[in-house]
């Protein structure tokens, strides 16, 4: 099980973390993402973390040097700092966990409910 939280309504420039927590004992072997989906469009990838100690990362081309993914295999949880925020990063952010490799396509194996970013202009 996958819960998502530190969504909110923030103005343009600003930041936010969003936490991911997991349940389940085999957390260090997902690798695990954030995807995004805003009002009537596709889910979109965000960023990407690899399993285990999460030594690689992959960001979204629209995302990267803003967004910062995490892990933390002690807690069982994922983050995903978010800077500079835009009024197009509002969505509804998703945390998803795929077992041993990550993907920038949304076909993980299990997914969080969302939570909800707006970011006002």
């Amino acid at each position: 099980q996958l819960v998502e939280s530190g969504g909110g309504l923030v103005q343009a420039g600003g930041s936010l973390r969003l936490s991911c927590a997991a349940s389940g004992r085999a957390f260090g072997s997902y690798a695990m993402g954030w995807f995004r989906q805003g009002s009537g469009e596709g889910r979109e990838f965000v960023a990407a973390i690899s399993s285990r100690a999460g030594s690689d990362t992959d960001y979204a081309t629209s995302v990267k040097g803003r967004f910062t993914i995490s892990r933390d295999n002690r807690e069982n949880m994922v983050y995903l700092q978010m800077n500079s925020l835009k009024p197009e990063d509002t969505a509804v952010y998703y945390c998803a966990a795929n077992y041993y490799s990550y993907t920038t396509d949304p076909d993980y194996d299990f997914w969080g409910q969302g939570t909800q970013v707006t970011v006002s202009s």
